[in-house]
């Protein structure tokens, strides 16, 4: 297959050119990749421009979003994504989420549980195995940092008061908040994630510390548990 070069293509079907001229809303998918990528890949026999490249990774994940949460090594498996487009793509992809999760939510401060739901949907939602983080807050309900704790497998995620407690302290927090993703798509916490709540909750409290909120997040939405009373 031969692929004459972008640049040899008329102005106003360049991937960049088209995006400058009328704004990225009306570029393809395929055409957004490009620009990231920048340049094709082949030899003298055989060449593939950017967006012939944009749509070989396309057509074989399927959708943008199955490459979000691609890890370094699987994309280095695709034919002619070095190092430098990868980095580039996935740099690309990592700031869409956080785009998304700033605009859905405050990175300061939360006001309640659908605000912290918001921001961590997109972050979360795709991973492909579970994450438990931790928001430390301070006495005015500010965010001092956030941590994460454990990554599980595909079903759970080991999580041990002492690793929760370590942090929170060295923090001085006031307060915290859980969270933690289900890759099932299901919000619905689990037999295990009631257990772990309970267990966490009796061991924040006898230091003191308030746990304002257990927010599993998923495809499907979010589940709060201080909005179900279960803290």
């Amino acid at each position: 297959m031969y692929s004459t070069s972008i640049k040899n293509w008329p102005e106003l079907e360049r991937p960049r050119e088209k995006l400058i001229k009328k704004g990225p809303e009306y570029l393809s998918d395929c055409e957004l990749l490009a620009i990231i990528l920048r340049t094709g890949i082949g030899s003298s026999k055989e060449k593939f421009s950017a967006l012939d490249l944009a749509k070989k990774i396309l057509a074989e994940y399927g959708s943008l979003k199955n490459l979000l949460n691609l890890s370094l090594s699987e994309f280095l498996k695709i034919n002619g994504i070095g190092r430098a487009k990868t980095a580039q793509v996935m740099a690309a992809l990592e700031l869409g989420k956080r785009a998304i999760s700033e605009r859905n939510g405050n990175n300061t401060s939360f006001r309640c549980s659908e605000e912290v739901a918001n921001y961590y949907i997109p972050l979360l939602k795709d991973l492909k195995k579970e994450q438990f983080r931790i928001l430390l807050l301070d006495i005015k309900n500010k965010i001092i940092k956030e941590v994460l704790i454990s990554q599980g497998s595909l079903t759970s995620s080991i999580v041990h008061p002492r690793e929760v407690i370590k942090p929170v302290i060295k923090e001085s927090a006031a307060s915290v908040i859980f969270i933690h993703n289900h890759p099932s798509g299901d919000p619905e916490p689990s037999t295990d994630d009631i257990e772990i709540t309970d267990r966490l909750c009796k061991s924040c409290n006898i230091l003191g510390i308030s746990v304002l909120d257990h927010i599993i997040v998923a495809e499907g939405g979010y589940f709060s548990f201080k909005q179900k009373q279960l803290i």
